[in-house]
C-alpha cells in the first residue's frame, strides 16, 4: 500500500494542528480546502492535508476513479496519523465525505486527538434522505462540530432538526449555505464571508477542547 500525498502548511507559534481530509470529488489542493487552511494559518493552526489512496491513483493516470470503501478510507486516515510528530492538541477535520470519515474514527479515543470537525457533512446521498449516515455522530466519543449549510442537499437543517445525535456533537449552520457552504447571490451573504464564518466557529470549538 503506498503512502498517500500529504501537504503541511505550518505557521509559528502554533496552538493546535488540524488534519484535514479532502471530499469525495475534490483533492488536498482544492480552492476549498486551501481557502479554509490559509485561514486557519492565520488564526495559528498548523494544517497538514493529505489525499486518500484513490484520489493519488486518479491524479497519476488520470481516470475518474470512486472513493475506496470506508474500511480504506480509515485506513488511509490512520496511516495518515502515524505521520503526525506534535505535541500540540490534535483535531480530524474534513469536507463532506472527509468529515465522515474523521467522525468514524472518533468512535475510539485516540492519543492526543481532542475533537473533530465536519464541514458539510454527508448526513445522506444527494435525494436519499432515507439512507441515512448518523452512526458516526451517534458513536463518537470525541466533541465533534459540525458547520452545515442551510440548505445543503446531503443534509439540511429542516432535515437535521429531527435527526438523535450524540450529546458530544455541536452543530453550527451557515444562512442559505449549500454543501460547500456557499450562499445564494440573491441572500444577502457571500461564500467568502461564510468561510470566515466556518472557521470562526472551528477556533471556538478548538480552544474550548484544547
Amino acid at each position: 500500500m503506498t503512502t498517500p500525498s500529504l501537504l503541511k502548511k505550518e505557521v509559528n507559534n502554533a496552538r493546535a494542528y488540524v488534519v484535514f481530509a479532502h471530499g469525495a470529488g475534490a483533492d488536498k489542493d482544492s480552492e476549498f480546502i486551501e481557502q479554509i487552511s490559509i485561514r486557519l494559518n492565520q488564526r495559528a493552526i498548523n494544517v497538514l492535508c493529505f489525499n486518500f489512496y484513490y484520489m493519488d491513483k486518479r491524479l497519476l493516470d488520470g481516470k475518474r476513479y470512486p472513493p475506496d470503501r470506508m474500511p480504506k478510507l480509515l485506513s488511509c486516515f490512520e496511516q495518515v496519523l502515524t505521520q503526525v510528530t506534535t505535541e500540540l492538541p490534535i483535531f480530524l477535520m474534513g469536507k463532506s465525505m472527509g468529515g465522515r470519515v474523521a467522525a468514524t474514527i472518533a468512535g475510539q479515543v485516540l492519543k492526543g486527538v481532542k475533537g473533530v470537525i465536519c464541514l458539510g457533512y454527508p448526513f445522506h446521498p444527494q435525494k436519499q434522505p432515507q439512507k441515512l449516515r448518523l452512526e458516526p455522530l451517534q458513536q463518537t466519543q470525541l466533541p465533534v462540530l459540525v458547520v452545515q449549510g442551510d440548505r445543503d442537499a446531503l443534509g439540511c437543517r429542516a432535515e437535521i432538526a429531527d435527526y438523535q445525535l450524540s450529546e458530544l456533537c455541536q452543530i453550527n449552520f451557515l444562512p442559505d449555505g449549500d454543501h460547500d457552504l456557499k450562499p445564494r447571490k440573491k441572500s444577502g451573504f457571500s461564500h467568502q464571508a461564510h468561510l470566515d464564518s466556518a472557521v470562526d466557529m472551528i477556533e471556538s470549538f478548538i480552544n474550548e477542547q484544547r
